[in-house]
């Protein structure tokens, strides 16, 4: 009996441990592409330094974002990491938006997202070309794509939105291109926030965190910068957004 009770007492104990070690991984994981994305960064804000940008260019204003290669295009390769100079390789990609920071000003912002790669041969939602193209085209890399977003009064101060699927006819639900743990970043402000919660019995709301000064999302309803998942559903790609001012 003796020797049953600690065996007992010796598995519960095994279970609890296993736990921890699970947990213990998984957090190593997270802050090993952490470390990682902010080097991706680095590089990223070098390469945009080094191809550099008209900041008088069409399409660029101080009230919204652009994808950064519709202004700028330079080869698929540039945008991996490791940078091996091959397209078909790298485990990381980065891809940016940017803005006048403000007007009459050579200033622009830059926010960057980090992303890992699902595998070969995955499709992922990406703007389609040109500043004035509505809808979405399939890319091998992540990219962030706008998300209209709306906000009614009584949750103005509480960062409630509804995900807006602004094309119903294409087939492609945008309602699904945020979840919980998201990072989304508002076009008009360039403000980066957390989606705290994505409601299950309303699915196209979520809750974001306004908590920091000045967090307020602009009003009335505007849009977000989102990286959705792959086409064909599974993990989110996004890692980690980083932002940066620089002067042309």
């Amino acid at each position: 009996m003796e020797t049953l009770l600690a065996v007992g007492t010796l598995a519960v104990g095994m279970l609890f441990i296993g736990g921890t070690f699970m947990t213990g991984v998984y957090f190593s994981a997270v802050s090993t592409e952490r470390t990682i994305a902010a080097v991706v960064a680095d590089e990223a804000f070098a390469k945009i330094r080094l191809y550099g940008l008209d900041p008088d260019a069409n399409g660029l204003s101080t009230t919204q974002f652009v994808p950064y290669e519709q202004i700028k295009p330079i080869s698929v390769s540039e945008y991996l990491y490791p940078s091996t100079g091959e397209s078909s390789t790298g485990q990381y990609s980065w891809a940016a938006i940017c803005r006048r920071a403000e007007a009459n000003s050579r200033l622009v912002q830059f926010t960057v997202f980090i992303c890992r790669q699902s595998g070969a041969g995955a499709k992922y939602w990406a703007p389609k070309s040109g500043a004035a193209a509505a809808g979405f085209d399939t890319s091998d890399r992540p990219h962030p794509v706008r998300i209209t977003i709306a906000q009614d009064a009584a949750s103005q101060n509480t960062g409630v939105v509804t995900i807006v699927d602004a094309v119903t006819t294409d087939g492609i639900d945008e309602r699904a291109f945020i979840n919980d743990g998201a990072s989304v970043v508002d076009d008009a402000t360039g403000q980066i926030h957390r989606v705290l919660e994505r409601f299950a019995a309303q699915p196209d709301r979520i809750k974001l965190n306004l908590s920091r000064p000045g967090g307020a999302l602009s009003l009335p309803a505007d849009g977000v910068w989102a990286v959705p998942p792959p086409v064909s559903g599974g993990r989110a790609p996004l890692v980690a957004v980083y932002q940066k001012v620089f002067r042309f």
